[in-house]
């Protein structure tokens, strides 16, 4: 059993992006340059926004931020995009979800520019996405693929069982794996919610990808022996011995699932660094102009 360890991989794509930064400003061109709307003061997403913040300084990449109160209205908001999408000097951004009640997520997505867009949850971006176009790609899926090259896992030929039909992973990284492509060329099954036959579905998989937001649902019994685990999960969960009072829990039993694996990714430090660091390649791309001119 082999654990994928995700925050050194980040760390060495984190490396590379930096080199390239550092060309391109040493051959007179500027840094890249990514913003972040955050709309209140939601513990994680201020965390997360954090990370990414932390992330841009480790690759040489420019950031700035954008708060607005829990109470802005969605115009108000939608007008901030839109200043965006018209500053030249911002080569890609992303709004923070969930974003309060009142305001329509889908209305604010739409409102990106598909060309700045590189959290890939514009309908521009899904839609080549899943017909094998260049786009940007979603972050976590697309460090999902990054987990499996670098971790020399063959894809090609392969069952892969997805748990989870989500839009930002279920969706999206069902799409890529089964594309003509490495990593890629699976066959996929998705499950979800009104799945009747889970266990019976991930006991014929080579490949799970766990995105199904419930703490500790693949157990032993549902995993077959020498299969690839890829856990998206994060759930806080209350746990006394923590001096925080929780930890993270992924949606796999890691400490029963992870005997029976030829790789598995924990949580923390597997997917999470990945998804960030994803991020930071697409602001790359964005700004060289590799996907839209």
């Amino acid at each position: 059993m082999q654990i994928i360890d995700g925050k050194a991989i980040a760390a060495q794509i984190k490396q590379e992006i930096a080199a390239e930064v550092k060309e391109i400003v040493a051959a007179g061109g500027r840094a890249p340059h990514l913003a972040g709307v955050l709309v209140g003061h939601d513990g994680g997403s201020e965390s997360y926004m954090a990370s990414k913040v932390k992330a841009c300084e480790q690759c040489g990449i420019t950031s700035s931020l954008l708060r607005f109160d829990e109470s802005v209205s969605q115009d108000e908001l939608i007008a901030a995009i839109r200043r965006l999408n018209n500053d030249d000097s911002v080569d890609g951004f992303i709004v923070q979800l969930p974003l309060p009640r009142h305001i329509d997520e889908q209305a604010v997505i739409n409102a990106i520019d598909y060309r700045k867009d590189v959290d890939g949850f514009h309908p521009i971006n899904v839609g080549r996405l899943s017909i094998g176009l260049p786009c940007f790609r979603s972050a976590t899926p697309s460090g999902i693929l990054m987990l499996l090259e670098r971790s020399g896992i063959d894809t090609r030929g392969k069952h892969c069982v997805v748990l989870g039909r989500s839009n930002i992973v279920g969706k999206p990284i069902a799409s890529l794996l089964m594309q003509k492509a490495n990593p890629g060329n699976c066959t996929v099954t998705v499950c979800h919610s009104a799945t009747p036959n889970i266990q019976e579905m991930c006991l014929q998989a080579d490949i799970i990808v766990a995105a199904i937001g419930r703490p500790e649902f693949v157990k032993a019994d549902m995993v077959r022996e020498g299969a690839v685990v890829i856990d998206v999960g994060t759930t806080r969960v209350d746990d006394p011995t923590r001096e925080r009072g929780w930890r993270l829990c992924g949606d796999v039993d890691f400490e029963h699932v992870a005997p029976k694996c030829s790789h598995i990714t924990p949580v923390p430090g597997g997917v999470g660094p990945m998804t960030i660091v994803s991020l930071m390649h697409n602001t790359l791309l964005a700004a060289k102009h590799e996907i839209y001119q």
